[in-house]
């Protein structure tokens, strides 16, 4: 092989290793700024988590207002809510072992924990039907409205993180972007589960004066 013959293989091989490179490099800055979408959006999730986790105090100091007696439903609140506290939210680099979005163990337990919280919630807003007077405090009918919003927007972001993780764990696995995610240590993101129906916004109501009539009854 001449001189121009091997001159010309070595500027193909070249081009090749720049279109590789090219394609390596934008291939993975994709899967970074997906990745990136997922963490966003953990980020939302936590924050209205925190949320509700913040109003409990409040809302457990003005039912006890009311139903002091009530002390076994507090309590189960309250218990529900350090639980809550004391789950360890692994918060390590991405993709990483310690981290939750990549982790679905810790997001199971994490699920549980606040899925508990949520039961504890439920059972406390049925004792709150007793009492009249407690449903028309105003500072509950703020808590109320607070919770409600709190809840609505936990389900949507909820959702919306599993619809981006869905989004990058589908590009992570597709070839030949995948061969890329392998390279650089992209992992699958783990899904927010939940019960038959959790697709849907949980009702926190505490207007129970209406019930429906008895089936039979006239």
């Amino acid at each position: 092989m001449g001189r121009l013959g091997l001159v010309g293989c070595l500027i193909v091989l070249v081009i090749v290793a720049l279109i590789f490179g090219g394609w390596y490099i934008g291939t993975r800055n994709h899967l970074v700024s997906l990745d990136e979408a997922v963490n966003a959006q953990w980020g939302q999730v936590q924050n209205d988590y925190q949320r509700r986790y913040d109003l409990i105090p409040n809302l457990v100091r003005t039912v006890q207002g009311y139903a002091a007696h009530e002390r076994e439903t507090l309590n189960e609140v309250v218990q529900a809510r350090a639980r809550v506290g004391q789950v360890n939210v692994p918060s390590g680099p991405p993709g990483t072992a310690t981290d939750i979005t990549s982790n679905p163990q810790a997001l199971a337990q994490y699920e549980q924990a606040q899925a508990g919280l949520s039961n504890a919630l439920s059972r406390l807003l049925v004792v709150v039907e007793r009492y009249p007077d407690l449903k028309a405090n105003q500072n509950f009918l703020e808590l109320q409205s607070q919770l409600e919003g709190t809840e609505n927007r936990i389900a949507v972001e909820r959702k919306r993180y599993n619809d981006v993780a869905q989004t990058y764990n589908t590009a992570i696995k597709m070839f030949p972007a995948n061969l890329v995610a392998n390279m650089s240590g992209f992992k699958e993101k783990a899904y927010f589960k939940g019960a038959a129906g959790s697709e849907k916004a949980p009702e926190v109501n505490f207007n129970f004066g209406t019930t429906a009539p008895a089936t039979g009854t006239r």
